[in-house]
């Protein structure tokens, strides 16, 4: 019997060169993750046909691109079936895409096993006239909120995976000392809720926002909001700068919100809470709010804080009880560390998928 071989299949290489958002990161970790235990490829799509690797991952970036209608998160490519012959399973990141859908028709009449991972977002697709959910053998969610926002409570295919933290890079260097710094990290969009987080901080603590800032007219706002305090925004930290300032920080706030500063509803603001994984994963207490995945990821008064959405107030208690008792700051870090490596590593990521795939992989 052939040994299998898993495609994993992403609208765009994570990093530079491609984006970086938190979708196709989860890709691309997991694909890193699982070509150590089977044979991986990573099929991405860009503007030159390029083939890499990266240790045991294979990387495939498909050229001769097209995006449908112009939308940069939905390309398709005619190399995409070439790409897809060499698997026996294909693991699609996002189902609501052309890509998505032509690769699960593929996989179908060909005899191939085709699973899908929704991590939101979408574009112009079929999915959005007929329902597709049947043409994959399995729904593999990265939390319980996810399975039940996209109405797959009781469908048996659907699966939670969860997502996971590279707990070699993300680790506590007890060498590196706190300091009275808060931190946030994502994408600065309106739903993130960081003009919460800047009306809530309190005297005497300082505020650093890691991301990306695709709203403009928001991040104009926010800088409105912090004028006179102690807040600094940086769009280019990489990897050991994140990684250092997770390490430094007195805590890691998702303050995320249904309801938005100017008065518009996110129905799914968070999938997961990505960030607040890596920030326990490096021994920092984390704060949040009681929305969507967030309550799945920390546990209330162990790991950190739950506070209610769009509640300066409460964010700034939740701090200030951090930055007055650092021995109660220091157990929820080791209590958060200890969460990720119990449920959120990437190899019980993989062992998930794999049995849920139906194969065996090598030993790890």
């Amino acid at each position: 019997m052939a040994e299998p071989h898993v495609v994993h299949l992403v609208p765009a290489r994570f990093g530079p060169g491609g984006v970086t958002g938190g979708a196709e990161r989860y890709a691309e970790e997991l694909a890193r993750a699982m070509s150590r235990r089977v044979r991986t490829t990573l099929v991405a799509f860009g503007t030159e046909e390029r083939r890499d690797r990266e240790g045991t991952l294979e990387i495939w970036t498909l050229g001769r691109t097209h995006f449908v209608r112009g939308e940069p998160n939905n390309p398709i490519s005619r190399r995409l079936v070439t790409a897809l012959r060499r698997a026996t399973i294909v693991h699609c990141h996002q189902q609501h895409v052309v890509a998505s859908s032509a690769a699960a028709a593929f996989c179908r009449l060909t005899g191939r096993r085709v699973f899908v991972t929704d991590l939101g977002g979408g574009g112009w697709d079929v999915s959005g006239y007929v329902r597709t959910d049947a043409w994959y053998h399995g729904h593999l969610h990265i939390s319980e909120y996810s399975r039940r926002v996209f109405g797959h409570e009781r469908e048996p295919r659907a699966h939670v995976i969860l997502g996971g933290v590279d707990t070699v890079k993300f680790a506590p260097a007890p060498a590196v000392p706190r300091r009275p710094l808060v931190l946030f990290v994502g994408r600065i969009l309106p739903h993130k809720g960081v003009d919460d987080l800047i009306r809530g901080l309190p005297a005497g603590v300082e505020l650093l926002v890691l991301g990306s800032a695709p709203h403009e007219q928001y991040l104009r706002d926010l800088r409105a909001l912090a004028q006179g305090k102690p807040v600094t925004f940086r769009h280019d930290a990489d990897d050991a700068a994140l990684v250092q300032a997770y390490r430094e920080a007195l805590c890691v706030v998702l303050p995320s919100v249904y309801r938005t500063m100017y008065g518009r509803t996110t129905n799914v603001p968070e999938l997961l809470g990505q960030t607040l994984l890596e920030g326990m994963a490096c021994g920092t207490p984390v704060i949040g709010t009681n929305v969507a995945s967030i309550p799945e990821v920390i546990e209330d008064g162990v790991t950190g804080f739950l506070v209610p959405p769009n509640d300066p107030a409460a964010l700034g208690q939740a701090i200030i009880k951090l930055r007055d008792d650092p021995a109660l700051a220091a157990r929820m870090g080791a209590a958060g560390q200890a969460r990720v490596e119990r449920r959120f590593t990437w190899d019980a990521v993989v062992d998930r998928c794999v049995r849920i795939y139906g194969i065996e992989g090598r030993d790890g």
